[in-house]
């Protein structure tokens, strides 16, 4: 039986058992759950076919779910990538390309910097965003984890944790960053309310972790010490694990409240990370940057009442989540959203119409919050197997080792023998650099910064 059908035979049912239709709408749209890990690789799980560390709860959400192994988020950076999730928009677009204001042009906390900061925020309000359009369709909303964008309220969640900027503590997400570590009652206590009002119901959970600092369970740090690891990467490993345990946590509340066949879950990672096994630290081409260690990331979808699971080849990007999630809630979708509603691909398992996938790279530290290519670093596409990185003369003003931007020819990597991209292969395919390069002109026409890469 076909999704659309179930939910009509459903409808028909429960106003004919109860005589009235509210609370048996909420039964046919999905919870929905969005599930963020914060600075962890694309590797980085057991179902991904890492030997070490141990995800048993999220490998368990893979067998319920359609994966997508060859995921990515267009930005490599927390910030700008929550804010794709938010509002289904490029940094280039909703004008968040990087986590603060550059403090060479106004010194943290001072009135000119606090003003910038509090412009960034503003960005947000030209934009419906994800807990607003399902507002409309009557979702209550729940932040907790990550958030940068000022109080909870701010983005449209009715519910929340993040007191925001300009509180003392608010630039990511202050209380909410406890979740987690500190525990899951606030978005228990949420979906136990939700339920109790029959409601259906949004949750953002993007908890701070594996983010450093990297302070996992004494029990869990143990588990990877015995393997005989480097203090920094079992400390990151542990993280990775402790993370899981909390997904864990939160699905089998899902299910004791009875509630986990009809919601939706959604997954990805904010951004990579490869740890540094010589300091508390990211390694080169993970964090930050364009190459797969800092882009690439698991995605998957599952709802157990409508699709059935299935490993997926296609690539898809973190920009298709917000249109996908609108389209199960039967929520309007904005008309000039960039990434495809892949609902029907997920009930179906039609192919995914698409040839490309894109997407930039800016400066950790924004150099002018009105012009997003000040800090324009690389604009990327994959096609199939290749992928064609293009560099650019943006301003670094902090971090300026993890960009080195030394390879002064176009990067072309062919990523199904090469995921690592340790070969670059431009000299030997210069039609498919030239095809690729004019995609990504199509997409995203730069008209003021000079590429500091030649074809030559």
């Amino acid at each position: 039986m076909s999704r659309n059908l179930f939910c009509a035979v459903l409808f028909l049912f429960c106003v004919s058992l109860f005589g009235a239709a509210p609370s048996c709408q909420a039964a046919t749209r999905p919870n929905i759950v969005l599930i963020i890990s914060d600075d962890q690789a694309w590797t980085d799980y057991s179902f991904m076919g890492h030997d070490t560390i141990k995800t048993p709860h999220l490998d368990k959400l893979a067998k319920q779910s359609v994966v997508f192994r060859r995921g990515y988020v267009p930005t490599a950076l927390c910030r700008p990538s929550l804010m794709t999730l938010a509002t289904g928009h490029y940094a280039s677009t909703h004008g968040v390309t990087g986590n603060d204001p550059s403090p060479k042009y106004a010194k943290s906390n001072s009135p000119l910097y606090r003003e910038r900061r509090a412009q960034l925020i503003s960005y947000i309000d030209r934009f419906e965003t994800l807990p607003e359009l399902l507002a409309e369709q009557g979702y209550l909303s729940h932040q907790s984890g990550k958030w940068w964008e000022g109080n909870f309220s701010h983005g449209g969640f009715t519910h929340g944790m993040t007191r925001g900027f300009p509180q003392p503590g608010g630039r990511h997400g202050d209380d909410g960053l406890q979740i987690g570590r500190r525990g899951m009652q606030p978005v228990t206590e949420f979906i136990d309310m939700a339920v109790k009002q029959q409601k259906p119901f949004f949750l953002w959970y993007a908890p701070f972790l594996p983010h450093t600092p990297h302070t996992p369970p004494e029990r869990l740090l143990k588990k990877y010490q015995q393997a005989d690891l480097p203090i920094t990467v079992a400390k990151y490993y542990a993280m990775c694990d402790w993370f899981d345990e909390t997904c864990g946590q939160l699905i089998d509340h899902l299910e004791a409240a009875n509630v986990r066949d009809n919601t939706l879950i959604a997954y990805v990672t904010d951004n990579g990370w490869i740890q540094n096994p010589k300091k508390n630290g990211y390694a080169p081409r993970s964090k930050q940057t364009p190459y797969e260690g800092g882009i690439r990331t698991p995605i998957m979808f599952s709802w157990p009442q409508a699709w059935k699971p299935a490993e997926r080849p296609e690539l898809v990007s973190s920009i298709d989540i917000v249109p996908t999630l609108l389209a199960a809630a039967g929520a309007k979708i904005p008309a000039d959203l960039p990434g495809l509603n892949l609902l029907d691909s997920l009930e179906h398992g039609t192919a995914i119409k698409r040839t490309a996938i894109f997407g930039e790279s800016f400066a950790h530290d924004i150099a002018d919050i009105s012009k997003p290519e000040a800090s324009l670093l690389f604009r990327w596409c994959i096609e199939g197997k290749w992928k064609l990185l293009l560099t650019y003369d943006g301003e670094v003003n902090r971090y300026r080792s993890t960009h080195p931007r030394e390879e002064k020819r176009p990067q072309l990597f062919d990523l199904i023998n090469d995921p690592h991209e340790q070969k670059n292969v431009a000299a030997a395919h210069p039609e498919v650099v030239a095809r690729l390069a004019k995609k990504i002109e199509q997409w995203y026409p730069v008209k003021e910064r000079k590429t500091i890469t030649t074809f030559e």
